[in-house]
């Protein structure tokens, strides 16, 4: 297994070095040129290693079939340009680079978080005519704004999000958040509470699919969530313990043919 450098790879191949020339920083933000925004968690990272372990699995099955073994490349820049390949198709081909729209839809309206009037915020997002004409009729109770020449069309209420948003938060000001939960169920609309961190470890899914296990660290016992891919059959995989500084250096050092007098200074724990 390998990484590999390129030509505007930062120091130690750092994820920035990969996040900002993939495009996902550009396209990353709350709508304005001067707000380019990265990514709240470790994206190149998680990216790269997924890739990793997908091309893992696939030299084991390799080797099984044909008794030969690989070597393997992965480039942080490279597994996040798979990801970016719809901004970038839409770029090349449709002329312009998708808008940062925050937590709403670069090229789907409407869509994102919508205000309510008991405080709460709600996500919603429509995906054709059919929900569009139910959303106006069932939700906004504006059944013939379905036909208006700037909302008729996907690419128009894209055109026209402004305006369209300002409709939208008209009624949802007007209504609870449960109020507004239950015109979308009416309505078939796919919705979703934004939920801060400490309400998603709350969230009742996890807890009713017993997601979270405790696993030791040299700090005391802690929580985590399973591996989220479940096999049929099978329990979820044990959380194995966080290591302390140095716990395993000698196995290691063992595993590879050498000695701690012999290892290089700084690689020993």
């Amino acid at each position: 297994m390998a990484a590999t450098t390129s030509a505007d790879s930062g120091p130690g191949g750092s994820a920035s070095a990969a996040v900002a020339p993939s495009g996902r920083t550009a396209s990353t933000g709350t709508g304005t040129p001067e707000t380019p925004s990265k990514v709240g968690l470790s994206i190149a990272d998680i990216c790269a290693g997924m890739y990793a372990y997908s091309g893992i699995l696939t030299a084991l099955l390799e080797r099984t079939r044909t008794g030969r073994g690989t070597r393997l490349e992965v480039s942080m820049l490279e597994a996040l340009g798979e990801w970016m390949g719809y901004a970038e198709y839409f770029t090349r081909y449709g002329g312009t680079a998708p808008a940062r729209t925050g937590a709403s839809h670069a090229t789907i309206a409407p869509y994102g978080p919508f205000p309510t009037r008991d405080g709460q915020s709600v996500i919603l997002g429509l995906q054709n005519a059919h929900e569009w004409a139910a959303f106006c009729e069932i939700v906004l109770d504006r059944p013939r704004l379905a036909d208006d020449p700037r909302f008729r069309g996907n690419a128009d209420r894209v055109a026209h999000r402004a305006e369209l948003d300002a409709v939208v938060r008209e009624t949802t000001l007007a209504l609870s958040a449960a109020e507004l939960v239950a015109r979308l169920d009416g309505a078939r609309i796919a919705h979703a509470g934004q939920r801060t961190m400490q309400e998603f470890s709350a969230h009742e899914q996890l807890r009713a699919r017993g997601r979270w296990a405790s696993f030791g660290s040299p700090v005391g016992e802690l929580l985590g969530l399973v591996p989220p891919v479940t096999v049929g059959g099978r329990t979820p995989a044990r959380l194995r313990p966080v290591p302390a500084l140095g716990e395993h250096t000698d196995a290691v050092l063992a595993w590879i043919g050498t000695s701690l007098e012999h290892a290089p200074e700084g690689g020993t724990s």
